[in-house]
């Protein structure tokens, strides 16, 4: 780390000496060379995504230092196919599609590929399925070269929508092809959206395993994580539980507790308590012995999940047990729900409706025989149930000599449990 810091230092000072007028005159013509300042932002663009997150700053002024340099440079310098790559790789890499324009309509001399540079106007200005199968050819036609990994890793994101598999593909060039750099990064988080929205389990796990031993520290870890919780949850039947505490092992702890409890956010809301409980359980092993500020938040999802379970009763308490105040809005709004599935799940039953008025004067054998009738009554009979009426009271399976408290009853909670479940499913579509 401490090497990291110093080289990129030593780069920062590079660039502004490049500012400087006075240490302009002082360097020598060929170290402004545009490979060379290309090197300076590859460098810095790497290091935001190894964890070092104040780069950002340095990278916008690499960025325009090198737009500028481009637009003012004498076009010999192309005659070094290394400027040439520098001026696509730069453009390719958030640069100004201004400049790239520019620099094409002054090549008089032809250094510019013509089927690149088409590719690449036609991506930049968002029309890249228009040239998808050229885009395609010119990456596997240029894989060696130094722009062959962005030519990939442009290409795989035109075809990440038609071609997915082709995408993958081109991701996998990619990121072989420039290990360790921001372009891995992209390619490797790419790749897991992919096989999160195709399905594909065993290759979704094995690029999350690489993002996470390569980039823990991206500004962009957060939305892999999201990914790979969908990535979990959606397949929580075929993902074995050692697997995913293998994988998340290379994080810290406190990462751990961070995506474990998503996990078991996500599983809650999904009913796959089995998922959840797993979650929770990792959350709380890794706090153990620690102020575990996350203990009682992934004890409530763990509540959640355990409704529709035989310990009810331990669920409903863990789902009361965190102060509504301590959730975020979307949470507390589980929490509600919650809470009243679990009140009508253990609300004991109206004793009136259980029990059928009788007359106390009646005898046993008029109570049996008035029972064997009901067994089997006839058509038109007195205490013959009423046909079927499509829409009428018979179609919704109740009696019309049903007690109205429990009709009272059982259509007003179902309504209520009608809207939880919409709100669940509301709640599960914005994760």
């Amino acid at each position: 780390m401490a090497r990291r810091q110093h080289r990129y230092v030593g780069f920062v000072a590079l660039g502004l000496a490049m500012l400087s007028p006075v240490a302009g005159k002082a360097q020598d013509p060929d170290d402004l060379a545009p490979y060379k300042m290309l090197r300076s932002l590859q460098f810095v663009q790497d290091s935001v995504v190894a964890g070092d997150h104040s780069a950002g700053e340095m990278q916008r002024f690499m960025l325009g230092t090198i737009d500028e340099r481009l637009r003012t440079v004498d076009t010999a310098v192309f005659d070094d196919d290394r400027n040439v790559d520098a001026a696509l790789i730069y453009a390719m890499s958030g640069g100004n599609p201004q400049t790239l324009e520019y620099l094409i309509s002054h090549d008089v001399n032809g250094y510019f590929d013509n089927r690149v540079t088409d590719v690449l106007r036609k991506y930049l200005s968002g029309k890249g399925l228009l040239v998808a199968k050229t885009l395609e050819e010119t990456a596997r036609e240029y894989r060696d070269k130094k722009i062959g990994p962005y030519l990939a890793l442009i290409g795989g994101n035109v075809l990440i929508a038609t071609k997915p598999t082709d995408a993958l593909d081109l991701y996998d060039q990619a990121r072989l092809a420039a290990p360790g750099t921001i372009v891995e990064e992209a390619a490797l988080r790419r790749s897991v959206a992919i096989c999160v929205d195709k399905g594909m389990l065993d290759r979704g796990m094995a690029y999350s395993q690489r993002y996470i031993r390569r980039f823990l520290h991206s500004p962009y870890a957060s939305q892999f994580a999201d990914l790979f919780v969908t990535l979990v949850v959606g397949h929580d039947h075929a993902v074995k539980p050692q697997e995913v505490i293998d994988i998340l092992s290379f994080m810290d702890a406190p990462r751990q507790r961070e995506v474990y409890l998503r996990i078991a956010r996500a599983a809650a809301i999904a009913g796959k308590p089995e998922l959840a409980h797993m979650a929770v359980e990792r959350v709380q092993s890794l706090g153990a012995g620690t102020d575990n500020v996350f203990g009682p938040l992934a004890d409530f999802y763990g509540g959640m999940a355990g409704l529709p379970t035989d310990d009810i009763d331990r669920a409903a308490k863990n789902v009361s047990g965190i102060a509504g105040d301590a959730l975020s809005p979307r949470d507390q709004a589980l929490q509600e729900a919650a809470r009243s599935v679990a009140e009508q799940i253990l609300r004991a039953p109206d004793p009136a409706s259980l029990t059928q008025a009788s007359n106390p004067n009646t005898s046993d054998q008029e109570i049996t025989s008035e029972k064997a009738a009901a067994i089997a009554p006839q058509p038109g009979a007195p205490g013959a149930l009423p046909e079927p009426v499509p829409g009428g009271v018979a179609s919704t399976g109740q009696s019309q000599g049903t007690d109205p408290s429990f009709n009272a009853f059982v259509t007003t909670n179902r309504s209520k449990l009608d809207e939880i479940d919409g709100l669940l499913a509301q709640e599960g579509n914005e994760q």
